[in-house]
C-alpha cells in the first residue's frame, strides 16, 4: 500500500489535530484518519502495524510531521527528550537544587538564609557563605538517605537537573515568550487610539493573550510546588523523574503550538502598528478558540469581520 500510494505524510489535522495520513492523488490531496486506515485494513491494536500506527499517532505530538524512513522521537521510544537544553538550563536548575537542598538543611529559618527570589541564581555558587553550606548539606543529606558519599548526592543532583533543566529552557522559550506577546499587546493597545477597529481587536487580544498567560503561569508553578521538596525527589528519584518528563512534555507540546505565533512577534514586533494588523488577526484565531468562553466567543464574532478571523479553528 505504501508503495502504490508514494511517499505518503503524516501529520495531525489543522482542525481537530487527529493523526492523518496524506497522500497525492494526482493533483489532489487525500487526507485519511489512521484509525479509519486501521479499521478498513482489520489492524488490531496489539499487532505490530497497530502498535506503528499507535506510536506514529503520538510521535506526531513532539514533530511536526513524518514521512516513511523518518526516525520516531525519543519521547515515544526511550522517554527521553529529542532536543537539549543550553547550558546556562542546567546550572540554572542545579542551582535551585543546591538552595532546596540549603533550604531542608535550616529547616524552618531556611527563608532567612537563601533567597529563592533572586533574578540571578548563577551567582549563588559565588557566595562563599552559602557555598559552604552547600557542602554542609550535601553530607547531611548523605548521611539522612543512607549513601556513602555527599558525591553520590552530587551525582543524583545532577540525574535530577538534567531532567528539570528542560523545564527551564521552556520556562525561557515559552513562558516568557509568551509574557513578550502579552507585553507587546498592552503596549499596542495603549497606543490604539485613532483606529477603533484595531483598538477594538487589540482589546480582545489583551483579555485572551493574559489569560493564555496566567493558565500557563499557573502550570509552572504547579511544577515547581511539585518539584520543591528536594529530599523527596531523591528518595523517589524514579517517580519524580517520570512526573518532570510528563510535564516536559507538555510544555514541550505547547511550546510546539505557539512556536509560530512566537516567531510572528519577533519578527513583526519592530514594524509599526498599521502594518501589524495581520499578525494582529492570526494571533486571535490562535488564541480565540483555545482561550474564549463559548459565549464571549460568539458576542465577539458579531464585532469582528469574519473575513479577518476565519472560519477555521485550529489546536
Amino acid at each position: 500500500m505504501f508503495a502504490l500510494l508514494h511517499e505518503p505524510l503524516f501529520r495531525r489535522t489543522d482542525a481537530d489535530a487527529t493523526p492523518v495520513m496524506v497522500v497525492q492523488l494526482g493533483d489532489k490531496e487525500a487526507v485519511m484518519p489512521l484509525r479509519a486506515i486501521q479499521r478498513e485494513f482489520a489492524i488490531a491494536d496489539e499487532s505490530p502495524d497497530g502498535r506503528m500506527l499507535a506510536l506514529i499517532a503520538e510521535a506526531l505530538d513532539f514533530v511536526p510531521a513524518l514521512r516513511l524512513g523518518d526516525e520516531l522521537p525519543k519521547e515515544v521510544l526511550t522517554g527521553d527528550a529529542s532536543w537539549e537544553p543550553e547550558p546556562q538550563h542546567i546550572q540554572r536548575a542545579l542551582t535551585r537544587l543546591r538552595l532546596q537542598l540549603v533550604t531542608w538543611l535550616h529547616g524552618p529559618n531556611a527563608e532567612e538564609t537563601v533567597d529563592f527570589n533572586t533574578d540571578d541564581l548563577a551567582n549563588a555558587d559565588d557566595d562563599p557563605v552559602l557555598r559552604q553550606q552547600i557542602q554542609e548539606a550535601f553530607q547531611r543529606a548523605a548521611e539522612d538517605l543512607g549513601l556513602p558519599t555527599k558525591e553520590a548526592v552530587i551525582a543524583q543532583l545532577e540525574v535530577l537537573a538534567g531532567e528539570l533543566a528542560y523545564i527551564e529552557a521552556l520556562r525561557d522559550r515559552l513562558l516568557e515568550g509568551v509574557r513578550s506577546v502579552v507585553n507587546h499587546i498592552q503596549r499596542l493597545f495603549r497606543a490604539a487610539h485613532s483606529d477603533a477597529s484595531q483598538r477594538r481587536l487589540l482589546e480582545r487580544l489583551r483579555f485572551l493573550s493574559q489569560e493564555a498567560l496566567d493558565r500557563l503561569s499557573h502550570r509552572f508553578e504547579q511544577q515547581d510546588a511539585q518539584t520543591g521538596e528536594v529530599m523527596a525527589m531523591l528518595r523517589h528519584l524514579d517517580s519524580h523523574r517520570g512526573f518532570i518528563r510528563s510535564n516536559r512534555d507538555w510544555f514541550y507540546r505547547c511550546h510546539m503550538a505557539w512556536a509560530p505565533i512566537l516567531a510572528d512577534w519577533r519578527g513583526e514586533a519592530a514594524k509599526p502598528a498599521a502594518d501589524i494588523r495581520p499578525l494582529l488577526v492570526g494571533t486571535y484565531r490562535f488564541l480565540a478558540p483555545r482561550f474564549m468562553p463559548v459565549t464571549e466567543w460568539l458576542k465577539t464574532n458579531k464585532a469582528v469581520k469574519k473575513a479577518d478571523i476565519g472560519v477555521k479553528m485550529t489546536w
